[in-house]
């Protein structure tokens, strides 16, 4: 099977001062190469707020400024005409505008200033990737963070060595030994100090307002309980990068959204249960008292694990289910450096598809009174994986896509993929949790061995949801470590208001 080859596009930024204004800038995606003559992928922001996609192509001569500019008041009217007919009360790209200029309150906008806040940002053996998401967040508006690099089962000393040394004493090291991506998540949990929690990835560069905007729904309603933001593509610079995007990629699209579990939506007939559309782990944040009250993440899933992933969706769906309201904003942004690889592609198809069900799996394992509502939805969840994954096998076409990006054949080899790991995700959490039993009682054994060997650093064994020995080894830099007790989560609450499918095409 050959991979389809989209030509690659440049990645830009476009801001404009009103749906029909002036361009106010117009630059290179951060960290991203020039922009050169051939197909450009824009941001549109109406007055700095993200509004939209676009995706246009200028020769040689032109301004690339103004063909995109074109592009984008075109893109912002038929949104416009389309809320219109569906009787929205004034446009996106009109309340953008009106709440930009302070002619109308933000709806997200806090009274106060946002929570003091801890990034936590999990890493293993990629330090050059890691040192650009750290400057991005370095670099933040919030007034009052803290930033905790996890570093999960490394092989060497390079990530200790970058964050003691090139950021010491702006950013808090953590190690945890225990590899997977929820461990470590749930280590970083233990260590945070900030009313809420944020995770982001090593391999984003946040927007500088991307703390603001994730953090500041929480001092404005007290019941929420999680905020995603919106992850667009770094660079679009290969076939599979282009290809992954075309489809989706990891963005839910430019209007604000609320996921109420006492009001659970219309337009999610399987709310809460396939969680995709809520967001990605790449761009989250939690209230940390509502993530603990909710048991945290399940270590037996994510990245790292025989499971895949689906550590994300566990972690969505136990906040709704613990009571909690979950918000999205297009204005908490980050730029994702998708992987480049034809293989890369292949692996997350197959690890979309495995972590689905492994989340599904671990909540019901974690609240098995959830199993008659997931029992009702089932016929028809199916029937929706069916349909998600046939129409991204499709023969495809040459029109724009939902995030602006052009549409391409999503080939069947990768629906195959991502069907296969749909079958294999019970199976690969099961595992996964075997695997964190047989490393307690291995742990548990050692500790009782009179003479065992003690480390050089102060350890905090502890026990995960599953029984998952962690270790976590922190210390601000420059500064002796220090216990670190880990979380220790509650099962999940066996309520649920009901379950959401992956929208769009997006594979996650």
């Amino acid at each position: 099977m050959s991979l389809p080859a989209p030509r690659p596009l440049s990645v830009a930024e476009l801001d404009l001062d009103a749906p029909d204004g002036p361009v106010l800038d117009f630059r290179p995606a951060p960290g991203g190469p020039a922009v050169v003559p051939g197909d450009v992928y824009a941001l549109v922001r109406l007055r700095g707020r993200p509004a939209a996609t676009v995706v246009g192509t200028f020769a040689e001569g032109e301004d690339p400024a103004e063909v995109l500019a074109g592009l984008a008041r075109r893109r912002l009217r038929a949104t416009e005409d389309l809320e219109g007919k569906e009787g929205a009360k004034g446009s996106s790209a009109e309340r953008l505008a009106a709440e930009r200029s302070g002619e109308a309150p933000h709806p997200q906008a806090a009274t106060s200033a946002p929570p003091r806040a801890s990034v936590v940002v999990a890493s293993r053996e990629r330090p050059e990737s890691l040192a650009r998401a750290l400057d991005s967040l370095l670099a933040q508006d919030h007034p009052d963070h803290e930033l905790i690099v996890v570093d999960n089962a490394p092989r060497t000393t390079a990530t200790h060595a970058l964050v003691t040394r090139g950021y010491a004493g702006r950013v808090r090291y953590v190690r945890e030994d225990t590899p997977g991506l929820a461990v470590a998540h749930n280590t970083g949990l233990a260590a945070a100090e900030g009313a809420v929690v944020a995770f982001t990835d090593d391999d984003v560069i946040a927007d500088p307002h991307w703390l603001t905007a994730l953090t500041g729904p929480f001092a404005a309603d007290p019941g929420l309980g999680c905020v995603t933001g919106l992850i667009l593509p770094a660079r679009l610079s290969t076939p599979a990068q282009v290809l992954l995007e075309s489809h989706g990629g990891f963005a839910k699209g430019f209007a604000p959204r609320l996921y109420d579990p006492a009001r659970p939506p219309a337009d999610e007939p399987l709310f809460p249960f396939t969680a995709g559309s809520f967001g990605s782990g790449a761009n989250m944040a939690f209230r940390a008292g509502a993530l603990r009250a909710a048991g945290g993440f399940d270590p037996a899933t994510g990245t790292g694990t025989a499971a895949k992933g689906g550590d994300d969706l566990y972690a969505f769906v136990a906040v709704l289910a613990a009571g909690f309201r979950l918000r999205y904003t297009a204005e908490a942004l980050v730029w994702h450096h998708h992987r480049d690889s034809w293989q890369d592609l292949r692996n997350q198809a197959y690890g979309y598809g495995a972590g689905l069900t492994a989340y599904l799996t671990a909540t019901l394992v974690r609240s098995p009174r959830l199993l008659p509502a997931l029992l009702a939805r089932l016929p028809r969840g199916l029937a929706y994986a069916r349909t998600m994954t046939a129409q991204r096998g499709g023969a495809g076409g040459g029109v724009p896509g939902e995030h602006g990006t052009h549409h391409h054949p999503w080939p069947r080899e990768l629906s195959r993929l991502e069907r296969r790991g749909m079958l294999y995700g019970p199976i690969g959490y099961a595992k996964a949790r075997a695997r964190m039993a047989t490393r307690t009682t291995s742990r548990t054994a050692l500790q009782a061995t009179p003479g065992a060997p003690t480390q050089a650093t102060t350890e905090a064994p502890t026990r995960a949801a599953t029984g998952a020995p962690t270790r976590a080894v922190t210390g601000a830099p420059g500064q002796a470590t220090a216990e670190a007790p880990a979380q220790a989560p509650a099962p999940a609450p066996d309520t649920v208001a009901a379950p959401a499918r992956r929208r769009g095409r997006n594979p996650r």
